[in-house]
């Protein structure tokens, strides 16, 4: 065992990302029955929907999961008091201050871990009390950070500065990946965009074959006057980018990206006006697998690559 694993009685250091759109009950479950930490993607959903999928999960499993709160949206505090009627006890919180609601989530028992994507806001976060830290680089889908540092030189900086567990997030989908990580200091990786070409992800069908057929330099990080988000590269990318290469402002750029264009594109399926959030990792996607073989597999690979280590390093 080592912090993750102990921190969150789980099997394996690997936590599913908690991705809007994509993250349903049924994914959650899959992971935590896996071994994994499998996480509700609260983003995308009304609190009545969040409860649904908090009681479907628990009928799913008997293992700990947890829900991922973006910080950002309004309903913020409904989804918190779901979370504390329905008795979860894992917390993810990104896309805001964590000081915001650590200290409450906590006198109620529940774990708190915080996304960040810079040493800043990783010394912000333990001086807010998190149970953990996940440091993401920018290889990461979906929204990210501004500073654009990547995983390999955050990790060691973030590990540095801060005594809490680190989770490391962005380009990590493989067991050769994960291993990196966790030389590099990690206590425990999250992965996202491997987890939603699976069988058991809620994103549509369309989407998960454009995951598939992105190949290398098929993402790119946009909308910077926004909220930076990494995408792959359509026809809504190509209008955003070409705005921003004229220089437009920040409400032409907000016009066009509008409501909705994330479930447009992730959870509709329309895959050319539709916001594709993926990270570079999935140039190494080409299949979709039911959750626990993609653990089973990263697993494999990652004691196979550690063997592979320390023979080369006697």
């Amino acid at each position: 065992m080592n912090k993750i694993t102990s921190l969150f009685k789980i099997k394996y250091p690997i936590i599913q990302g908690g991705m809007i759109w994509c993250s349903g009950w049924e994914l959650a479950s899959a992971v935590s029955n896996a071994g994994g930490l499998g996480l509700i993607g609260s983003g995308s959903m009304y609190p009545d929907v969040l409860r649904e999928h908090i009681e479907n999960c628990k009928a799913a499993t008997d293992k700990p999961f947890g829900v991922n709160i973006p910080l950002l949206y309004p309903q913020t505090d409904d989804h918190i008091q779901v979370i504390i009627d329905e008795g979860v006890k894992i917390v993810f919180t990104s896309a805001g201050n964590p000081k915001k609601y650590t200290a409450f989530l906590k006198e109620k028992g529940i774990t708190v871990v915080h996304v960040v994507a810079n040493v800043k806001f990783a010394k912000k976060c333990e001086e807010a009390g998190v149970d953990a830290i996940v440091a993401e680089g920018f290889e990461a889908g979906g929204h990210n950070g501004f500073e654009e540092t990547t995983t390999m030189t955050l990790i060691p900086q973030v590990k540095k500065a801060v005594s809490v567990p680190v989770i490391v997030a962005g380009g990590i989908g493989t067991g050769r990946t994960m291993l990196a990580a966790m030389v590099l200091g990690a206590d425990g990786v999250q992965i996202g965009s491997r987890f939603v070409a699976s069988v058991e992800s809620s994103a549509h069908p369309e989407f998960k074959k454009a995951v598939l057929a992105a190949g290398d330099g098929d993402t790119g990080l946009t909308l910077k006057k926004i909220v930076p988000v990494r995408l792959i590269k359509n026809e809504f990318y190509s209008r955003i980018k070409e705005a921003e290469s004229r220089g437009a402002p920040r409400e032409e750029l907000a016009a066009m990206l509008g409501k909705g264009r994330a479930k447009l594109g992730m959870f509709e399926g329309d895959v050319n006006e539709g916001e594709l959030e993926i990270g570079q990792i999935s140039g190494l996607i080409d299949e979709i697998k039911p959750a626990d073989r993609i653990i089973e597999g990263i697993m494999k690979e990652y004691n196979s690559a550690m063997t592979e280590f320390c023979k080369a390093s006697v």
